[in-house]
Order: C-alpha cells, then structure tokens, then sequence
C-alpha cells in the first residue's frame, strides 16, 4: 500500500465527520457512533490491526472519556448552581453597573470575566454563561452568540485547569515515539507538557491581544445604528489595555505555574484591573457607544426564547456580592493548593489510582486519579455553595436534574469520539508492520508540505475543533500526528505540538457544538451559520498570524 493511499484510509474516518457533522448536518450523537465504526473497520481489515488490540484501545478511550465527563458534570453543576441559588443574577447586576457602553462591557464581562469562566470551567461553558449574561444587559441575542464565541479562543489551551493540555495533549501524544524522545531527553511528561505550555502562552499572548479590539469592532460593525467600524475606535485603546492586562498575568502563571491557571489567573487579575480601571475613567470614551432601540433591530439578531441567568432571590435572601463570587474564588485556591507540587495535596490526591495495567496483554494500559481531576474541586465548590448561599435541597436538585442531563447529551458522543482517537493512536502495532495512523498521515503531509507545515499546522487543530466542537478532543485527534509530522521534518516537537494546541483553541470558535450550545440559552437555534459567518474572521485571523509566528519560531527554538 503506498504512502498516498495510507494517508487517504487513515483520513476517511476524520473526512466521514466532516460529511456527516457539517455537510449532512447530523448531530454528534448520531454521527460519531458511525465515525467510530467507520476507524474500526478500517483498523480491523485495512491496517490489520490485531482484533484484541482494537478492543483494548477501546477500553482505553473510556476510561480517558470517564475522566473528560467527569470534568464537564462538575464544571456544569457550579454553573447550575450558581444559577439556582441567584448568584449569577447578582454578578450580573454587578457587571451593569460598571459602564452602560456595551464597549467597555465587551472587555470587562465577554473577554475577562469570560476568560476566567473558561478557565475554570472549560467545554464551551463560558460561552452558554456570556450569551445570556449579555442579552439581560440589552445586547441582541445573535450580538452575544457571536461574543461568546470568540471568546473561545486565547483562554481555551487552558480551560478547565488545562484539561486540553492535561488530558487532551498527553492522551493524544501517549505512544512510543513520546517516550522515545522523552527518554533520549531525559525528560517527563509532565516536563515535555510544560515545555509546549511555554512556547502555547507566547503564541496565544500575541494573537490574543487584538481579539478583545476585534470583539469591539465587529459589535460595532454589525449591530450599531450606522454599521460603523469607525464607533469602534474610540473604545480601541481600553480595548487593547484590556489585551495586555489579560496575556501578561496569563503567560507569566504560564510559565511558572503550569496549564491548569493561565486562563484563570489571568482572567481573575485582569478583571480586577479593568473594572478599576473602568471606574476611574481611564481610557474610557468620552462619548457613550449603544445599540439602536429594540424596536429597530433585524428579525436575525433576536433570540426566541428569554435569556436565562436565574433569578436573584428577594431582597434579605439573596447572596451579597462577595457570596456570588465566593465559589469562583474558591476554585482559584483550591486548585493552586493542589497543583503546586511544594505542597502535599496533589499528591494525596492522587494516591486513589485506578489501573487497567496491559489489557488483554496487548500493552495497551489505562489508568485514572479521579480525586486529582478538577472535577473534585468542582464539586467540593458545590457542596460549599449550596451551604454559603442557604440554598433548600429543591434548588440543589434542580441543579443536579439539569446538569445530569446535559452530561448524558455529551456522553454519547464522547464515549465514541475518544475511542475512535485511542484506535488510532494504537494501530502501530499491526500484521503489515505500517506506522499508526496519525503517523502514516504525517509521512504523507511531511514529504509533500515540506517545511512550511507550521504555517498549517494550527489550521489542523482548528479543523479537528471544528469537527469535534472540543480542544480537548482535537489534540487528542491529532497530537500524535502534529508531532510525527514535525519529527519526519526534523523541527522541533515542542513548537509543532504548541501550535496545534493554539489552533485547536482558536477553532473552537467556529466549533458547530460550542455555537448550539450557546444559541440554546438564549433561544438563538437554527441560525448558527449566521453566527459562524461572523466569527470565521477572527478564527483566520488567529490560524494566519499563529501559522507565521510558527514559521519563525522552527528556525530559532532550541527545544526537543
């Protein structure tokens, strides 16, 4: 079988999600079943991938997919219930009190606040939070999807305490050419990941800078009176302060902490800065910025149905300020207390370990620390809140009711997309001694891209977020090819897989999942292509300038 045709039968199962996800239209749930069918088959009778090892690295893909929902119920359940318990209406009665300019608001609620949200939460929440936080403050519904989304961007490498990094990147990268260079580097997992974290925050901190600038201009360019780039420009420069007080905290915590509190910190200190800075006027507008009157908007910027945020309780019953903000900060703590290797909680944490050591001795081995998955903190944040906030147990299990079944909705197609991602990682070992999968498409790409591959090589993780509608499930997808093609070119792995990282984060905002998901709380469904028109300029924006700084950075860095 020649090099070509390897590369075309390991692409079917990706190309046949693309078919049925964006040109049939058939959602995740029904496709994804299929796709996994579809890699399989191919493993079974093209590959010759021995029936056993296909079964083993099925069970694999649970487990890691166990983990993943794991993360989205306990990140949903704090969204519930904050929501229940009337905190998120506090935050955003709070939020419209600062400035009345949807300009400045767009940098303060959509890129800081939403930044921490995604960073603490991860998997599209950000967006589903934003989108109805936006329209009780008078934005048009199709206005706040399109904001929503591009937020997924900067802070999505980082989501959910590094989830994309921490599960998708390393279950993606797992494998014998990994531990190979690991070992002739004497480096760790943990040491390699941290190296791609350093090289992700520079590429993020460039690009992210201008989209806060780009979220202004296009609210101003198609929802103002006068369809005007021009309105846009005296809220440029808070607008860009806004860039910089959120990638500088964001790549310093990088470098020095680590991928779980990028997004995060640098989402929470920001915040703080441009809040203060907003109340002392600095680099405010002189001139108030608002939409036309309701009554003049376009049919396609309203939603169907009312935003739903919750309701504060009466007044005497409802959390303060700093209780609806309690749990956020909560979250901050405990996952620096338990991620700082100084201290001895993440290890404790860590001493429940379940392992699947070399399933039906096919090598392949999976392995959990349900305790040390951000999900923990998540929860433990629960349980605080629902004491902090006096909720009654009816409010409590309304949110465990909603949560649970917007968990099931993502556990189906999770527990066939990753499996689907572990078959292809593990058909190295087979009976016509071809690479895996990833690896054969990688041959293909590396002698026929050459060394420009960085320049697409962020494009690649976009895709892969696109069809997914996850980070997470892109690196997963393609973490192992990423970094075949860039040893096959001999560039620096580090560089090649940081830039799938950043693409697969800047394609989450045109990820189909992530647009329905925040069109549904806000009654916004059935016009997603309207939103993803709008929001495919800043998604070619980011790939385009990422790609170029790719394309300089193989030529200077030093890394494995």
């Amino acid at each position: 079988m020649s090099l070509g045709l390897q590369a075309l039968v390991a692409a079917l199962p990706i190309l046949v999600a693309g078919l049925l996800l964006v040109g049939l239209r058939m959602p995740a749930r029904s496709a994804m079943p299929v796709v996994y069918v579809v890699a399989a088959l191919l493993a079974l009778f093209v590959w010759q991938v021995p029936a056993l090892r296909v079964v083993a690295a099925s069970l694999q893909g649970l487990v890691i997919t166990f983990d993943i929902l794991l993360i989205v119920f306990g990140a949903i359940l704090l969204l519930n219930t904050l929501k229940h318990s009337g905190a998120l209406a506090v935050i955003k009665d709070s939020f419209s009190a600062i400035s009345p300019d949807p300009r400045i608001q767009i940098v303060i609620i959509v890129w800081m606040f939403g930044a921490f949200i995604e960073g603490a939460a991860g998997f599209g929440t950000a967006a589903a939070i934003l989108a109805p936080l936006l329209v009780a403050l008078g934005f048009p519904a199709m206005a706040a999807v399109m904001l929503g989304m591009t937020l997924q961007s900067t802070p999505v490498t980082f989501g959910a305490a590094g989830t994309p990094v921490l599960v998708g990147l390393a279950g993606g990268l797992d494998g014998p050419q990994l531990e190979a260079l690991l070992a002739e580097n004497g480096l760790t997992l943990a040491d390699y990941l941290q190296l791609v974290t350093n090289q992700v925050v520079i590429f993020h901190g460039v690009a992210g800078l201008f989209i806060p600038v780009l979220m202004v201009l296009m609210t101003t360019r198609f929802f103002g009176a006068n369809r005007s780039w021009r309105e846009a420009l005296p809220a440029v420069p808070f607008a860009l302060f806004g860039g910089v007080a959120f990638v500088v905290p964001y790549a310093l915590i990088g470098w020095l902490l680590g991928p779980e509190f990028p997004s995060m910190i640098g989402g929470l200190a920001g915040l703080a800065v441009m809040i203060m800075a907003a109340r002392a006027g600095f680099l405010v507008p002189k001139s108030l910025w608002t939409f036309p009157p309701r009554a003049d908007w376009p049919v396609y910027w309203l939603g169907s149905v009312q935003a739903d945020t919750g309701e504060a309780p009466p007044a005497g019953t409802r959390p303060s300020l700093w209780r609806a903000w309690a749990p956020y900060l909560l979250i901050a703590i405990l996952l620096v207390l338990t991620r700082l290797p100084a201290l001895p909680f993440g290890d404790w944490l860590k001493s429940l370990r379940i392992s699947f050591p070399d399933i039906f001795g096919t090598g392949i081995s999976a392995a959990s620390t349900p305790l040390y998955l951000p999900a923990t903190v998540f929860i433990v944040t629960v349980l605080v809140t629902f004491w902090l906030h006096r909720m009654r147990p009816s409010e409590m299990a309304r949110a465990f009711a909603e949560s649970t079944r917007t968990l099931l909705g993502a556990g189906v197609v999770l527990m066939f997309t990753v499996p689907m991602v572990r078959i292809y990682v593990n058909s190295d070992i087979n009976e016509l001694a071809l690479a895996s999968m990833p690896l054969a498409m990688a041959d293909w790409v590396a002698q026929s891209v050459g060394g420009v591959w960085p320049l697409f090589a962020p494009s690649i993780g976009a895709l892969g977020a696109f069809i997914a509608g996850s980070n997470t499930i892109s690196n997963l997808m393609f973490g192992a090819f990423q970094f075949g093609v860039a040893g096959q070119l001999s560039m620096p792995t580090v560089t090649v897989v940081a830039l799938q990282a950043v693409g697969a984060a800047a394609g989450n905002m045109i990820a189909i999942h992530n647009v329905v998901a925040a069109s549904a709380t806000v009654g916004y469904l059935g016009r997603e292509g309207q939103v993803l028109r709008l929001t495919l300029v800043p998604t070619l924006y980011y790939v385009t300038l990422v790609g170029l700084m790719g394309l300089v950075a193989v030529g200077v860095v030093s890394t494995p």
